[in-house]
């Protein structure tokens, strides 16, 4: 089971470390958020220290996350436009929350063998995902790990923002700047940048029907 997975030794020390220094933290891998029937799975990099870390979901409560359900609010994606805890009500519609690595790394830079230990989790959750139209990659490392899920070669799809790919399934794959505070805060992505993602994500899934 995902919640008590220990596979990544680096990554089950690293949580032992930062339970004794935050007793109330999650601390733990962190598992997806958000409708089992959605349309659009998003796949972010991995938890945060003091975000989905300390919350248990994905990209609530660190500045990442802020940018993400602002803009899934107002794409009808979220029932409000804020996430700050795992138990404050929000609802996701049509949506759903995963990472590519579900633990905290060390400086949140998961090593290659760690990616591909835990890509059996997302590639469980595809498989799963019976309703699933599109999935949105944040950032070049979701992006892989989407083509590691779906057993493709990691140079078979190029990134890029704003990039759409069709995946062997029928699915959709669509690129996106990560919404971390250096590419919003150097604004490498933009609010509006990001919302002409989600127009390319709400026009494929009213193409699809």
């Amino acid at each position: 089971m995902l919640a008590n997975c220990t596979s990544c030794p680096r990554l089950s020390g690293f949580l032992s470390e930062v339970r004794k220094k935050h007793p109330t933290y999650h601390s733990l891998p962190v598992a997806p958020f958000g409708d089992k029937r959605a349309r659009l799975l998003i796949v972010g990099l991995a938890p945060g220290m003091h975000g989905a870390n300390r919350s248990g979901r994905p990209f609530t409560g660190d500045h990442a996350g802020i940018m993400l359900y602002e803009t899934l609010h107002r794409f009808g994606f979220a029932s409000g436009p804020l996430s700050v805890a795992a138990d404050d009500g929000l609802e996701l519609i049509s949506a759903r929350i995963t990472n590519a690595v579900k633990c905290l790394p060390p400086q949140n830079k998961p090593e290659p063998s760690e990616i591909r230990t835990c890509n059996h989790f997302l590639a469980a959750e595809l498989k799963a995902s019976k309703d699933l139209r599109v999935i949105l990659a944040l950032g070049g490392v979701a992006h892989k790990a989407v083509l590691l899920a779906y057993g493709m070669k990691q140079s078979a799809l190029d990134f890029a923002h704003c990039a759409r790919h069709e995946l062997p399934d029928g699915r959709v794959l669509v690129d996106s700047y990560h919404c971390s505070r250096y590419n919003t805060q150097t604004r490498r992505l933009t609010a509006e940048g990001f919302a002409d993602v989600f127009r390319i994500i709400r026009a494929e899934l009213e193409r699809q029907g």
